[in-house]
């Protein structure tokens, strides 16, 4: 696979800071921003997978509750206050 160049700004202390840093940790900067282009990667497949995990939760919760399965916010604090008061 031919390699591709990618060219960006950056300020010149950043720059320079990080080839320094690169350099002290006896990598070549462009495999240090291979890690972080991975990372990134792997960081917003996840959440992208998270939130549809949520919104697929959300939807079936709302489905429940307008098919009439669920209790009220008030039915479930009368069972936990009334939980609690049993065993105090």
């Amino acid at each position: 696979m031919k390699a591709a160049v990618f060219t960006m700004k950056l300020e010149p202390d950043l720059r320079a800071e990080f080839m320094a840093e690169a350099e002290a940790s006896h990598r070549p900067a462009s495999q240090v921003v291979r890690e972080f282009m991975r990372a990134f990667i792997q960081q917003q497949r996840a959440q992208r997978e998270h939130d549809a995990f949520v919104q697929r939760k959300v939807e079936i919760a709302r489905a429940s509750a307008q098919d009439g399965l669920g209790r009220s916010n008030e039915e479930v604090e009368a069972a936990f206050a009334a939980r609690r008061a049993a065993h105090s």
